[in-house]
């Protein structure tokens, strides 16, 4: 990408978004386009049509969508599965219209079978059954991935979705009950801290185990890719008619920890001192999430944070106020 280059960051001041802007910012690319909610509404076809005819963007980042943990999916299955479906589905189109060089499409590691073999591969996808909890945001991200690879082998537009592995850092949403596990966690043993609580409820059995990227590092992954050369990128998009793969990469770690794990190095991070409890009657989830980076790591891509240091970088980002959904 040209550092002049006009680039749309869809979703600017999200976790995904605002780790993009951070990202694309400090390598010098200053021509950012960027609206917010209320200036635009992505789920609006007349509205995005207009918006890209009138700014005609270089390059887009679909990083906007309704996003939450298992409270949140279970609780507005309507509005997860209808308004992803209306973002991607108007970015996508409009971005063909206009011409766009390419695009970026941001997804969720959900989109894989609940029983996957791990370590996950882009392979997997639609392999069997999806996680029940999250099936309208899987299936309308499933639906994105679809989306561009079918603009690519019609059109032979330039369209890569890529699957981060659970997400934390700066600009989470902090909801005491539509956020993630990891800003779910830190804003529970903060006030616990606060309120001097003797314990802490986790949900689950504690069991289940996870992979988390800390957001500074997938928003380099993405802008990486976004940069290859066309000898490296055009063959990830599967123009091929007869390649069997999606135009999909992981973004990950390679590396999974408990949700017992995790629940105490957010409460070491945040310093809380009493005890962790484990509720067996609330849902676990998945069993398993571990997402196969091979693909992007023979690119030249790997993560660079360790774990504790990005908890506890996300723990102060959570005391300087930058919690929206607090």
């Amino acid at each position: 990408m040209d550092k002049h280059a006009k680039i749309y960051v869809a979703g600017h001041r999200g976790l995904v978004g605002s780790a993009l802007m951070r990202n694309l910012r400090d390598k010098g690319y200053a021509n950012l386009l960027t609206r917010t909610h209320a200036e635009l509404d992505l789920t609006s076809q007349a509205a995005v049509e207009e918006f890209f005819a009138v700014e005609k963007p270089d390059y887009v980042f679909l990083a906007a969508a309704r996003v939450g943990g298992i409270h949140a999916n279970t609780t507005y299955p309507a509005e997860f599965i209808r308004d992803n479906l209306a973002i991607q589905t108007n970015v996508i189109h409009a971005a063909y219209k206009n011409k766009v060089k390419r695009l970026l499409f941001l997804g969720s590691s959900c989109i894989y079978p609940r029983l996957a073999p791990q370590p996950i591969k882009e392979a997997h996808l639609l392999t069997s059954e999806l996680e029940p909890t999250n099936r309208p945001y899987a299936l309308a991200k499933i639906a994105g991935i679809e989306m561009c690879w079918a603009y690519n082998r019609q059109y032979k537009t330039r369209y890569l979705a890529v699957m981060p592995t659970n997400l934390y850092g700066p600009g989470d949403n902090y909801h005491p009950e539509n956020s993630h596990v990891i800003p779910a966690l830190i804003r529970r043993f903060h006030e616990a801290r606060q309120n001097n609580s003797p314990s802490v409820t986790v949900w689950g059995t504690g069991t289940p185990r996870r992979e988390f990227l800390y957001s500074a590092d997938m928003a380099d992954a993405c802008v990486y890719l976004m940069n290859l050369p066309d000898g490296k990128f055009v063959p990830l998009l599967g123009q091929d008619r007869n390649d069997g793969l999606a135009p999909l990469v992981n973004i990950g770690v390679g590396e999974d920890l408990t949700i017992r794990e995790l629940a105490e190095t957010v409460k070491d991070a945040v310093g809380y001192e009493g005890a962790i409890e484990f509720d067996a009657s609330k849902p676990d989830g998945t069993p398993r999430k571990l997402m196969d980076v091979a693909r992007l790591n023979a690119m030249g891509w790997r993560a660079s944070t360790p774990f504790s240091i990005g908890i506890k970088q996300a723990y102060a980002d959570f005391l300087g106020g930058n919690n929206p959904g607090a």
